[in-house]
């Protein structure tokens, strides 16, 4: 589905990611986890093609991706970040914009949106002005939005990190759910290993730009293999 060979990034004349390989297969959940400036979040804008590599090769569907990516592509990928950035309109708006480019018509939009927000717990805000929701609430909002356009890759940039922990916890099991039914494939980027163990098949943990551990959570704590591994996964089994 996506690949990334050796890819390196420097911004201002400064290493921010070196030698990165990557696959996602359909259905998979992957996620990239890290200390703060491990480099998973500058991972992530290249995946989703929002910055360009200095160097290497991204590949999408078996297609070499260029440097200039076509619309065709980007409409075949959705991006939640950590901040909800949503349009200052009614909840269905916003969950309705990506319907809207992509040309469906009235019904069904409604259909899509209705059945989104419900899926997140929030289809009785449909009416209420984004800028009134909390935070979990406007969270909710933009994943119901990213799924309703039923993206070929979804990215999540840090999506619970800005949400005080029960309604993280609560946005995380319903999003497992969520994947279940669908299975659609995803990038998770987190700093909590929580949210890579109940989200994710597969995860690279990033230290200092580079990947120096892959495998399923599980795999993960059992064999860290490495020292500086073993540390990072210690802050969250003590």
């Amino acid at each position: 589905m996506l690949e990334a060979r050796e890819i390196r990034w420097k911004q201002d004349n400064k290493v921010i990611l070196q030698d990165i390989n990557f696959h996602l297969s359909p259905g998979e959940c992957v996620g990239l986890i890290g200390p703060n400036g491990s480099g998973k979040s500058s991972l992530l804008k290249i995946l989703a093609f929002l910055e360009t590599p200095t160097s290497g090769q991204l590949y999408f569907q078996g297609q070499l991706i260029p440097k200039s990516i076509p619309l065709s592509i980007r409409r075949k990928i959705a991006i939640v970040f950590q901040e909800s950035l949503l349009l200052n309109t009614r909840v269905f708006d916003n969950v309705a914009m990506g319907l809207k480019i992509r040309g469906l018509s009235k019904g069904e939009i409604r259909q899509k949106v209705d059945y989104w927000l419900e899926q997140f717990g929030v289809i009785h805000l449909s009416k209420q002005a984004s800028r009134s929701l909390s935070g979990g609430e406007a969270q909710r909002v933009s994943l119901a939005r990213a799924f309703a356009i039923e993206p070929d890759v979804l990215f999540l940039d840090e999506p619970f990190s800005a949400l005080d922990a029960p309604t993280k916890e609560g946005l995380r099991i319903d999003l497992a759910k969520v994947f279940k039914s669908t299975q659609t494939t995803t990038v998770l980027v987190s700093h909590d290993f929580k949210d890579i163990a109940h989200l994710t098949n597969r995860a690279l943990i990033l230290l200092n730009g580079q990947v120096v551990a892959e495998g399923s959570p599980a795999e993960l704590l059992r064999n860290p293999h490495k020292e500086e591994v073993n540390r990072f996964l210690g802050y969250f089994t003590t």
